[in-house]
């Protein structure tokens, strides 16, 4: 299908994306600021971080990785806006990803401000940063893309690619749990938190319906499309729970989306059609390769689907990703009735006939 292009809301923005440097911090709306934050080692480059003014302080949307690079340009950013560190009262945290949730303790520990996490995330701190759950997390991971059909020495190298990410977090338990429907206590904002699982299970977005804006961290972005992958901490059946609530979000009345990368854009409904159309586009490719194939491992599956680059030049850590969002689509034809799972070591998968 054809990708049309949304709307920029900040042309400047935009230009600053394509152009591969930092966009300006800037003033969305009154009381209302956007903060671009570097992160490292990742081709997004940064996460846009959103602070709400309040009558004694600041609350933010996300905060970054924890690196000294990151602080001090939320810090200087903050600065631009007349606030500092010390000023944050809030911390809203779309999902549990570095990116978004790695800086987050680091803020609590310099302005006592609270953390706020959905339970699905919350749960999911320890093994997924701390010790011993991190070594175990890994091994998980190794035995599941075993079961996919990677080759024993690249699923274990694989497997331990993510364990450098522990350095970029500063490990936080969350002070409150933010429930899906619940209002914040902001004054002066009327902010709903949405919860909306698939590219992690306790993904929020936030709905501020007075200004008629849609804080949509990873769920809704404006050029590409959100990691939506089986791995071991995630749902049975992610990509069922982000296709349901990208419907959800599909539907709400907003004039503006302001997502965690990229830029803020107008067209949110013809945004979320592509996306699922996008999605019915994939599943319908997955399907056609096993019809193909006289059974077939996930790994091999992989290496047949289109890709933005030929496979035999996407980085090996790239290729997890790409496995674990090919089971992803697997699973869901698999609820679906259009495909057959073989367990073994590994899995090979059939396509089904009783459509």
């Amino acid at each position: 299908m054809s990708k049309p292009m949304v709307t920029a809301a900040n042309e400047q923005q935009r230009a600053a994306w394509n152009g591969g440097a930092l966009p300006e911090v800037e003033r969305v709306r009154p009381g209302l600021w956007s903060i671009p934050v570097p992160i490292p080692i990742n081709p997004l480059r940064y996460v846009l971080v959103y602070a709400m003014e309040l009558p004694d302080g600041v609350a933010v949307i996300d905060a970054g990785w924890n690196t000294d690079e990151a602080y001090e340009a939320l810090s200087a950013g903050l600065g631009v806006a007349g606030y500092a560190v010390t000023d944050i009262k809030a911390v809203l945290v779309t999902h549990i990803h570095p990116d978004h949730y790695g800086l987050a303790g680091r803020l609590r520990e310099a302005s006592g401000a609270w953390i706020g996490l959905h339970p699905e995330d919350a749960r999911l701190v320890h093994d997924r940063y701390d010790e011993p759950g991190i070594k175990e997390l890994a091994d998980r991971g190794r035995e599941l893309l075993l079961r996919c059909g990677v080759p024993d020495l690249t699923a274990q190298e694989l497997a331990g690619a993510s364990m450098m990410m522990r350095s970029y977090v500063s490990t936080a338990v969350p002070d409150r749990l933010i429930e899906d429907g619940e209002r914040l206590d902001l004054p002066g904002w009327n902010l709903k938190a949405l919860w909306t699982p698939g590219h992690s299970p306790g993904h929020l977005c936030f709905v501020e319906a007075d200004r008629k804006l849609l804080f949509s961290g990873d769920h809704v972005l404006p050029r590409i499309t959100p990691h939506v992958a089986v791995h071991p901490q995630s749902a049975a059946n992610p990509l069922a729970d982000y296709l349901d609530s990208l419907r959800s979000v599909g539907k709400l009345d907003v004039d503006e989306v302001l997502p965690a990368h990229e830029y803020r854009f107008l067209e949110l409904s013809e945004r979320v059609d592509y996306v699922i159309g996008h999605h019915e586009e994939r599943l319908a490719e997955v399907a056609a390769v096993l019809k193909a194939a006289d059974g077939v491992t996930c790994w091999e599956l992989a290496t047949r689907l289109t890709w933005s680059r030929p496979w035999e030049t996407i980085p090996l850590f790239m290729r997890r990703s790409a496995t674990n969002e090919t089971l992803a689509h697997l699973v869901w034809l698999e609820v679906r009735g259009l495909a057959t799972r073989v367990a073994g070591e590994p899995d090979v998968w059939l396509f089904a006939e009783n459509q």
